[in-house]
């Protein structure tokens, strides 16, 4: 488990990752990450934006449903 103590980031607070911690998430600077809750009420840090996930997961659904009609749009 690592742990990060909140810290004063110019009028914000925020909190340093490690490079163990950036190696582990796969991020490098600058990049973004996002803070999701969790069912049972914590709280998970992960890089990939739980909204586009959605968004893809209803695109693909979508793509499976009507492959007759996009494959005739196609043409």
């Amino acid at each position: 488990m690592l742990s990060f103590k909140v810290t004063t980031v110019g009028a914000s607070a925020g909190f340093i990752l490690t490079k163990e911690a950036m190696s582990r998430l796969g991020v490098k600077k600058g990049d973004t990450v996002y803070l999701t809750e969790t069912p049972d009420g914590g709280y998970r840090l992960t890089p990939y934006d739980p909204d586009f996930a959605r968004q893809m997961a209803l695109a693909e659904e979508i793509m499976h449903d009507d492959r007759e009609i996009l494959r005739v749009l196609a043409k």
